[in-house]
């Protein structure tokens, strides 16, 4: 009877998607935008594919514990870059930095309740160049910020301009199984730590669904190939309450889980900002529940990662393999108690990094890897190239068709990440620099503190630097350089000022 009730709404979900264009039936005056290219001149399709809150807790990115065999296979097909990162660790700033191709300073969103038409209005998301130049563009589940799970099954704060078809599956997890999950702070679970082992299977959970409705949509463009689809699959898990089926959750035993050690000493050379986004709710944690959490986690990576495989398995057998690029990555990164800190909003690697593969057929050698480090912001000026459309003149990305085609290119050299403290008139600015050996952070142009991490040395970011003496030339080259980087985020003719009032943007000048 369950099973029934959820295929129930699944049928009439379908029925009630707002399509602005038929998928199968090209309208009366859009033949000359989307009439199909033959030859050398056809586009690839596109597959995007992003997780919710996915630290790089994967397999093929050397995580000892966690399986994730369907991400393994995508990567051993790709190109796998090694450091990559968000520009915002959180999920709106973030999700509009990347759909958008702007730094977070340039589109505006340094929350999550703001979206992008408030303050670029003329800007063209990703999606939006791909359907104006004949692309057929549809979305799956979470791809702009949603409220974790209060708008499952919504829109969300979708930008309905973005997409031609949009699905909005809603599973057990959100309507059935709330009661159930366990939560430090009971009846919160979007911000808080909280799970559940769910008895039922994976095609009842909203990434089930999902990956249900993308095979949908796959088979259909498989049967129409008159234009090139941009098919964006954004998945929920593993964002809390970190709910998937209990046999995900037997693969990892609670007792054998890691925790981490040496917090308080870690903490001791580390800025008050770095650690502000510290909740006392999770200080005051067991052991156990440490463990319980991180169990999972662990289990929700690994149901997301077999949806992956269903969409992958549903792009190979429709035949639409050769001729698809397919991206994989998350909005950020996410602490598992380094640091002291879980879940977001830090400037740490935990927090900023995040796992991207790009497999695009006949582009660069498969199975390799990429050392430079890049940013999401970068995904749209590649996707251009690779798709070869007309971005807009102000995205302020690097293509990374270069390093797909030479892993050794270094391109731009960093990555650039930022948040916020504060609000409003007491708001400040923390932005932190990854070069290939260093991460470089000030803390209100240092009025606050900076680190200065040696990953050479220091991979788990425990030693800072900034004050040790023997560093002061290497902390002046790295605050010259951060300074010169986040100059360059803002929008030239300064269309957003309320940015500008923030203490970092009038003063960029080195130490």
């Amino acid at each position: 009877m369950l099973a029934q009730q959820v295929l129930a709404r699944t049928v009439g979900r379908r029925r009630l998607v707002r399509i602005t264009a038929p998928l199968l039936i090209v309208l009366p005056g859009l033949a000359t935008l989307s009439s199909p290219a033959t030859g050398e001149e056809s586009r690839p399709n596109v597959l995007f594919l992003i997780a919710d809150d996915l630290n790089n807790s994967v397999g093929c990115y050397g995580h000892a514990l966690v399986q994730t065999p369907n991400l393994d296979r995508l990567a051993r097909r790709g190109v796998r870059f090694e450091r990559a990162y968000c520009q915002f660790p959180l999920c709106g700033p973030s999700r509009n930095s990347l759909l958008t191709g702007l730094y977070p300073n340039s589109s505006g969103i340094l929350t999550n309740g703001t979206i992008f038409r408030q303050t670029i209005p003329q800007h063209r998301s990703l999606p939006h160049a791909l359907r104006l130049q004949g692309y057929f563009a549809a979305r799956v589940g979470k791809l702009y910020h949603y409220n974790v799970p209060t708008s499952i099954g919504t829109n969300g704060h979708d930008d309905p301009g973005s997409w031609e078809l949009e699905l909005n599956p809603a599973g057990c997890d959100r309507l059935l199984e709330e009661p159930d999950i366990f939560s430090l702070v009971p009846g919160r679970f979007g911000g808080t730590l909280s799970w559940y082992a769910s008895p039922r299977d994976d095609l009842l959970h909203t990434d089930g669904l999902l990956a249900s409705d993308a095979a949908w949509v796959l088979e259909r463009c498989a049967r129409d190939a008159s234009r090139p689809f941009f098919l964006a699959v954004g998945f929920y898990r593993p964002h809390t309450p970190y709910v998937s089926p209990a046999k995900y959750y037997a693969l990892y035993p609670p007792e054998q889980m890691p925790l981490v050690a040496g917090v308080a000493e870690d903490q001791q050379d580390v800025p008050a900002p770095a650690l502000a986004s510290r909740q006392q709710v999770q200080d005051d944690m067991t052991d156990a529940l440490r463990q319980q959490a991180v169990q999972a986690y662990f289990a929700s990576v690994t149901f997301m990662d077999a949806q992956v495989g269903r969409v992958l398995d549903a792009l190979d057998r429709n035949g639409l393999a050769d001729n698809t690029i397919v991206i994989f990555t998350s909005d950020h990164g996410y602490h598992l108690g380094e640091h002291g800190l879980w879940q977001k909003m830090s400037l740490f690697e935990e927090s900023a990094r995040v796992p991207l593969i790009i497999a695009a057929p006949g582009i660069g050698q498969s199975g390799t890897s990429v050392p430079a480090p890049v940013g999401l912001v970068d995904v749209y000026p590649t996707l251009a190239e690779l798709c070869r459309i007309d971005p807009p003149a102000d995205l302020q990305g690097q293509s990374l068709v270069p390093m797909l085609t030479d892993s050794t290119a270094a391109g731009r050299g960093w990555a650039l990440s930022q948040v916020t403290r504060g609000k409003d008139d007491q708001r400040t600015f923390g932005f932190s620099l990854r070069t290939p050996r260093w991460r470089y952070t000030e803390w209100d142009e240092g009025a606050q503190g900076r680190e200065l991490y040696d990953h050479e040395q220091d991979p788990r970011e425990l030693t800072n630097l900034a004050n040790d003496p023997v560093q002061a030339e290497q902390v002046a080259a790295l605050s010259q350089q951060l300074r010169a980087a986040v100059a360059a985020t803002y929008p030239p003719s300064g269309t957003i000022p309320e940015l500008r009032t923030g203490t970092w943007a009038p003063n960029l000048t080195a130490p």
